[in-house]
């Protein structure tokens, strides 16, 4: 489910599922369908991933972060770099992050000749770049993660792309911020039982 605007559109796996959600989501209010205690008042809820806070950045708000004596190096996506990175995270933290799925490339820092940040983007529909951005734990609130997602969303704006920041963690909002995003709904995803 996604929450924008004062307006909500949820996608479901097929037409049954959808009737059986619109029916359980016609008593909530737009603002209860990214709140996952409301959802599993009305649903019976397996799981659920969520909510992460949805940011856009508009050209004119970009901010762009300096890079320090770092050097951002342009890697390819899937670069096996990537996933020794993703490796050093840990599962949670990989996933939440999304850097094996990009389809731009990669923008990282390597310290000591090793990858410590990474970030690019998925283009999805609409001409959106959904931003990815991984910093090794014994790396983070060094200013790297600021420094590739700027490099990132740079390269998403230069082609013409909207760039969104989906968040559940402080300090990843708090990135996106700096950088100029603007949080402008949430998302919200579950199974059902």
């Amino acid at each position: 489910m996604v929450v924008l605007g004062g307006s909500a559109i949820v996608a479901a796996p097929s037409e049954a599922a959808a009737a059986v959600i619109g029916e359980a989501f016609s008593g909530l209010t737009v603002e209860a369908v990214a709140n996952a205690e409301a959802v599993g008042s009305v649903l019976p809820v397996a799981e659920a991933l969520g909510p992460a806070t949805l940011g856009y950045l508009a050209e004119g708000d970009f901010r762009q972060m300096p890079t320090g004596s770092h050097v951002v190096d342009q890697l390819a996506a899937g670069n096996s770099e990537l996933h020794e990175l993703e490796q050093s995270a840990g599962e949670a933290d990989a996933d939440e992050a999304g850097l094996g799925e990009i389809t731009s490339p990669a923008f990282a820092i390597r310290i000591g000749g090793v990858v410590a940040a990474a970030s690019g983007y998925r283009i999805w529909p609409r001409r959106i770049a959904h931003i990815s951005v991984l910093t090794a734990p014994g790396r983070r609130g060094q200013g790297l993660a600021r420094a590739v997602a700027s490099s990132a969303v740079a390269h998403a704006l230069t082609a013409g792309l909207l760039p969104q920041w989906r968040a559940r963690p402080a300090a990843s909002r708090r990135v996106a911020t700096a950088l100029g995003f603007r949080e402008l709904g949430a998302q919200l995803s579950f199974k059902l039982l």
